[in-house]
Parts: C-alpha cells; sequence; structure tokens
C-alpha cells in the first residue's frame, strides 16, 4: 500500500521491519527524525527492541558495535559532525567486520556551520572500511536500508546508507512500504557466528604488530571489494520480492549514442533527469548515478562510460586543495581503457546551495567547451570572496560579520 511518509519516517519503519535488536541514537538535525520515530514505534509497541538513547555520537556507535558484537542485529544514524565523533568508532566496527547498519543523513560540515545538505560527512570516512550506498530517494532509501541489514549479515561488514539531509529526510514522497512478511522472505534472522559469548571469553580489537596489521588490512579490503557481487545480489533479490530495483551497483539513463556523460550520487540524480527531458534543444546526455560508492563499481563504470567523448563529475563534497573526491576515482577507474572519456570535476550544492534545474544546460556547456579543466566549483560569486574571508574572521573571533 502507497502511503505519504516523509522520508525519515519511511526510514524509521523500514528498519522496524528489519526486527533491530538495539538501536542506539543520539539527535542531530537532519538525522533527528528517524530516530525520533523509532522511538515512537518502540514507545507504542509496535517494535519490540532495546532502544539505547546515549550521550553522543561516539556512544551511539560504541553501543552499536557492542551490540553486534554480542550477537545483536543493530542500528544507529548520524549526520554531519555526528559522523565526525564517531569516526574512531566507525574504524574499529569495520576493523572488527563488525555487521550493522547506519543510516547517514547526509549534511554539510563546519566551519562555518551549516545544516543543509551536501556530502561531505560520508565523504570525510569514506576510508574508514563501511560499504557505503548512496540513494536517489525515499523509495530506495527504505529498500536499500533493508538490503543493507542482509549485506551486512553476508559479508560480516557495516553497511552506510546516504540519504541527503533534508531533501530526503524532510520530503514527503508516494511510498510503498513493503510487508512483514516480504522482509521476513528477504531478510533471515541476525546469526553472527563470531558473536561474543561469556562462556567463552575472549579479547577483540586487540593490537596487531608489524608482522600482521598489512595482512588484516589486505584481508578487509578484499571483502569491500568482494562485497559487491552481494550488493547486487541483494537488489536482484529485492526486485523479485518486490518488483523494485534500486540499480545495483549503480544505475545508467540515457541514449546508447550519447557523447557526453554526467556522473552523480544522490537525489541530484532526479534533477538532472527531469533537466534533460525539458532541453531536447541540448544533447542528452548518459546519466550516470553511483548507488555503491564503497566499494567502488570501477569495472561497472567502465562499461557504463562506453562511447563517451566526455564525462563531467557532479561533486557533491569538496576536498580544498585537491581535484574532486568522486572525479580522481572516476579518473582512476578509467585510465588505461580503449577511446577513454575526458574527465572534468565540478563541486556543486556545497551547504545546501540549489541546484536548478539550469545545472544541467551548465555541465553540458562545461562538457562542450574547448578549454576545460579537471576541476571547478559551481556557483561562486566572485563579488563575495573578500566578504567571505571577512565572514570567517568574524565566526572565529564569534562575533557577526
Amino acid at each position: 500500500m502507497r502511503q505519504a511518509l516523509e522520508g525519515s519516517q519511511a526510514i524509521a519503519r523500514a528498519v522496524a521491519l528489519c526486527r533491530p535488536d538495539v538501536v542506539s541514537a543520539y539527535p542531530i538535525t537532519p538525522q533527528t527524525h528517524i530516530v525520533e520515530n523509532i522511538a515512537k514505534l518502540v514507545a507504542d509497541g509496535e517494535l519490540k527492541c532495546e532502544y539505547v538513547s546515549v550521550e553522543s555520537e561516539h556512544s551511539a556507535a560504541s553501543v552499536a558495535l557492542g551490540a553486534a558484537a554480542a550477537g545483536a542485529r543493530a542500528y544507529t544514524a548520524s549526520a554531519s559532525q555526528g559522523i565526525l565523533l564517531m569516526c574512531e568508532v566507525l574504524y574499529d566496527i569495520a576493523g572488527l567486520r563488525i555487521p550493522m547498519v547506519l543510516t547517514c543523513a547526509n549534511r554539510a560540515v563546519s566551519a562555518p556551520l551549516s545544516i543543509w545538505n551536501d556530502h561531505q560527512d560520508s565523504m570525510a570516512v569514506r576510508d574508514a572500511g563501511w560499504i557505503q550506498i548512496h540513494c536517489a530517494d525515499n523509495q530506495e532509501a527504505v529498500d536499500t536500508t533493508i538490503q543493507a541489514f542482509r549485506i551486512a549479515q553476508d559479508t560480516d561488514l557495516p553497511v552506510m546508507v546516504c540519504v541527503d539531509g533534508f531533501t530526503l529526510t524532510h520530503t514527503l514522497e508516494p511510498i510503498e512500504l513493503p510487508t512483514q512478511q516480504q522482509v521476513d522472505d528477504f531478510l533471515p534472522p541476525f546469526v553472527f557466528a563470531r558473536a561474543l559469548d561469556p562462556r567463552k571469553p575472549l579479547s577483540i580489537g586487540t593490537m596487531a604488530t608489524p608482522d600482521w596489521f598489512t595482512e588484516a588490512r589486505h584481508s578487509h579490503h578484499g571483502a569491500v571489494l568482494a562485497a559487491a557481487e552481494v550488493i547486487a545480489a541483494a537488489d536482484a533479490d529485492w526486485q523479485r520480492i518486490t518488483g523494485r530495483c534500486g540499480g545495483g551497483l549503480l544505475a545508467v539513463d540515457g541514449p546508447d549514442d550519447a557523447r557526453i556523460g554526467v556522473v552523480c550520487m544522490g537525489s541530484i540524480t532526479g534533477t538532472l533527469q527531469d533537466a534533460r527531458a525539458a532541453s531536447p534543444e541540448l544533447p542528452a546526455a548518459r546519466i550516470i548515478r553511483l548507488r555503491s560508492y564503497r566499494p567502488f563499481p570501477a569495472q561497472a563504470l567502465r562499461e557504463a562510460c562506453a562511447g563517451l567523448d566526455q564525462v563531467v563529475v557532479l561533486e557533491r563534497a569538496l576536498a580544498p586543495g585537491g581535484v574532486g573526491i568522486v572525479g580522481a576515482e572516476v579518473r582512476a577507474a578509467l585510465y588505461g581503457t580503449p577511446d577513454a572519456p575526458r574527465v572534468q570535476s565540478v563541486a556543486a550544492g556545497l551547504g545546501g546551495r540549489d541546484m536548478p534545474l539550469t545545472t544541467y544546460a551548465r555541465l553540458i556547456a562545461l562538457a562542450q567547451a574547448e578549454a576545460t579543466t579537471d576541476f571547478a566549483i559551481l556557483d561562486v560569486e566572485l563579488d563575495k570572496l573578500p566578504e567571505a574571508d571577512r565572514y570567517a574572521a568574524a565566526a572565529m573571533a564569534g562575533g557577526q560579520a
């Protein structure tokens, strides 16, 4: 049955359908509504689980780690500075190969302070060793959340489901919630073979000497790469049950004879698709949406870019002094392939700045320009730069610009 639900509410219900044993949470905008809704389901008796309200995001991740290590299906959620505060524990969870699920309601990272959406938070922990999946809309957020629990337990890896803050978390969409039976058919009971047992005490997270650390990291790297097949299989199985497909590792939309490609992640995909349909006078670009960012779908991307002359990577985060976070990985994946396209990277929508339909035309113009650049930031208003420096200085002093 289709219902009009706020994205956060829909995600909370998807989590509940997965029958978690432990949910630990600390509120932070724009993630708060997710755990608020889960808390209400617990309080109303609709969800039987241990809901732990903690004093910080570091504690939320720590509780989830301990619960999952003891054999419980565990979940938490966070955003922005909360993800950064969790960072130490996120590395621990992944390095210990603990299966659990976290929703990242993507939000810009300060300073300056911003509560609006970009991908700086999930990009900041991209190398922590988590599987990382980005959703284009709230229906996909629901479906991916359910898939994430199975992917985690099939890989013994934690899964981060990324949804654009406010753009998805706080908007109403018609959502098709699966039935409990459909979820139960898809998601088996949680069994963690390495679960801690007081009858057989042991220590985890102990020191690895230089003789073993490299092998441990190599094993972890291989496990994340191998997770690509599990992600694709989970999405295919979910499609057989519900008729809905998230796109596997990446989704390709556009003509086979396109010469320009746009690579993106998250909710901007819909804007670009709408703009392309409304702009028949412009070349129809092939829009390539990365659903799985970790593992990075290099082979699938090479296939998706076949026949393209130009690829523009639309970044939702910034590596100051660098050449684009996602763009660098796209270049690496395409390097050495026959007739590899030229890759340009642009950052846009930082701190929640609007990306209207005209963004598509600007990306096409960038691809067609004779003079190209490896990296650029869209929508910089040059006359504001001196004031921006003054604003930053005032913010450091605790005053107003």
